[in-house]
């Protein structure tokens, strides 16, 4: 069942951009005068055509659902046959270089503006989210440094240097916006509220890298969601948990004598003290609910495969229930966070990118249709606001992609135009050959690495 939804949301997902990314080309195509002879969905043997009386458009659904293409009249790929003398205004390459231009970059801002669309109506329809509640911080990380004891709420975040505020309403509005401050290499100002008011905190993001800005670049920073209730979950045989007597429903308060709410912090703390008692405070569940108990426990002392040093482990599975909110905004905040969105994941992947050139990033992080098809699963399981944003970020990755200098693809190809606008000269076909040959050895290389990434994070090797 889960193979199936995978596969049918993996096909929902690439129709819709490719439709887009295709449609954008065609209607600014249109727009030029162009005549356009094919509207392709996939490569290889047509299943199902038609053609457009009004237009006289061939539109096709072919085998290959991976990718599309407009084909439009042009001179250079008749195969030597001659076009009609009425026909030819009509012709790609008879275009001025500016509308050539703005027919090949129509594709990849059609992506872009899909996002925008798709962002905003997850904005404006409301998501509920983690509320921004700071667990305790890792001792000496930034947060910590900053002063968070843990249970703070951020309700809004500056730069040091200028006066205005922007609201935080949730965690993940608060990420974006220490994601940007870090990429700026900012000093920011969070103000956040207790039980004793409302206290601003200074926080440094000069000294963080961009090769610090992964998926792991909160807890970099020592922030982890908080406020909630951290349970335990299961319990393993013999392990140094069962022995001292922790049981499914219990909640863990501190961890000797320090109050704990957050999963990773926990765990952190466990590894750090292998073959160390330590004592928890635990707040018991099932028949005894409510009823607060200290409890030694002495983590099991095991090798970390990763690290090869000793860490410890309790060997009990915990649950966070954090604390979440309904985050929704109007049609018009909607559009503008949309937008903002858009741009910050775009300038993201750009910088990524960039990044896996000059080696300061892997190329793990390149990711192929297998990796797709199984994230396109899981954020339809999810529900429609996880899968409109699942959606909106590969559009954005597709117009990112396709707007890479590369030849063969849209970014080359808008290369040429800007060199035969400065220069005046078309690039000859000659150049355009070597070019794009160069371009599809790249092509292959990424999307051999992209699978090969794949089938290493399925058969985990």
């Amino acid at each position: 069942m889960n193979l199936l939804i995978e596969l049918l949301a993996f096909a929902v997902a690439i129709g819709v951009l490719v439709v887009v990314h295709e449609y954008g080309h065609y209607s600014v195509a249109r727009l030029c005068g162009v005549q356009v002879l094919r509207f392709s969905i996939g490569f290889g043997k047509p299943l199902v055509q038609w053609v457009s009386q009004k237009t006289g458009t061939e539109w096709t659904i072919a085998a290959l659902p991976l990718g599309g293409y407009v084909k439009m009249l042009d001179e250079r790929e008749t195969g030597g046959a001659p076009i009609p003398p009425e026909a030819l205004p009509h012709a790609f390459n008879r275009q001025s270089v500016w509308r050539r231009f703005a027919i090949v970059a129509a594709g990849p801002i059609a992506n872009f503006l899909l996002a925008i669309v798709l962002f905003a109506l997850v904005f404006a329809t409301g998501v509920t989210e983690p509320a921004a509640v700071v667990a305790t911080p890792a001792p000496n990380t930034p947060a910590a440094l900053a002063g968070f004891d843990g249970g703070e709420t951020v309700v809004a975040v500056r730069t040091e240097t200028a006066g205005e505020s922007e609201r935080v309403r949730s965690w993940s509005d608060l990420r974006w916006k220490l994601l940007g401050a870090a990429f700026d290499h900012k000093r920011v100002v969070l103000s956040a509220k207790d039980a004793h008011g409302i206290s601003d905190f200074q926080l440094d993001l000069r000294g963080i890298t961009e090769k610090d800005v992964d998926d792991d670049f909160m807890s970099r920073l020592g922030f982890e969601p908080g406020g909630g209730k951290l349970t335990v979950a299961g319990v393993q045989p013999d392990s140094a948990a069962q022995k001292a007597g922790l049981a499914v429903g219990d909640r863990l308060r501190a961890i000797n004598g320090v109050p704990t709410d957050n999963a990773t912090a926990f765990i952190a703390y466990v590894k750090s003290h292998a073959g160390v008692p330590v004592t928890l405070q635990v707040e018991r569940g099932g028949p005894a609910a409510g009823k607060l108990e200290d409890v030694r426990i002495v983590p099991q002392s095991q090798r970390d495969e990763a690290t090869g040093q000793q860490i410890g482990r309790i060997g009990a599975e915990l649950a966070t229930q954090v604390p979440s909110i309904d985050v929704r905004y109007g049609p018009v905040e909607s559009l503008q966070l949309g937008a903002r969105r858009t741009w910050d994941l775009a300038v993201y992947s750009v910088r990524m990118f960039g990044r896996m050139i000059v080696g300061e990033a892997s190329l793990k992080n390149l990711s192929g249709p297998v990796t797709i098809a199984d994230y396109a699963g899981k954020s339809a399981r999810l529900g429609p606001s996880a899968f409109l944003s699942f959606l909106a970020l590969v559009s954005i990755s597709l117009g990112v992609l396709n707007l890479l200098p590369i030849p063969v693809l849209d970014g080359g190809h808008l290369l040429y135009y800007l060199v035969e606008a400065v220069t005046g000269k078309v690039v000859s076909d000659r150049w355009q050959l070597v070019f794009q040959r160069a371009g599809l050895a790249c092509i292959v290389a990424l999307s051999a690495i992209a699978l090969f990434n794949d089938l290493a994070r399925l058969i985990h090797f």
